[in-house]
């Protein structure tokens, strides 16, 4: 199983709309009990990601991070979501 550390300012309210729509996305794409979502604050990635396979972050992340980081503020305007999603998938494949 793949864990997908996703990051916002303070790790609830941003970061659980954008858990919705990524697990909802990824569900339909087959990954359906292939992965596991993390929530936290942004800066506790570098720390976090340790145990991750990949982040997913709404706002920039500072610091050193063990595991790849992709920007998903497309879960939240609706905007260009497809090339993020591969992005992810990829890395879930890996």
């Amino acid at each position: 199983m793949k864990t997908i550390l996703l990051a916002c300012g303070t790790g609830i309210v941003t970061s659980t709309a954008v858990r919705a729509k990524l697990s909802k996305a990824l569900d339909e794409r087959g990954y359906e009990g292939k992965y596991k979502i993390v929530q936290c604050k942004i800066a506790e990635v570098p720390a976090a990601s340790a145990n991750a396979n990949l982040c997913v972050a709404t706002t920039q992340v500072s610091g050193e991070t063990k595991c790849p980081v992709i920007l998903g503020v497309c879960f939240l305007t609706g905007i260009n979501t497809a090339p993020v999603l591969e992005q992810i998938t990829k890395l879930l494949d890996e």
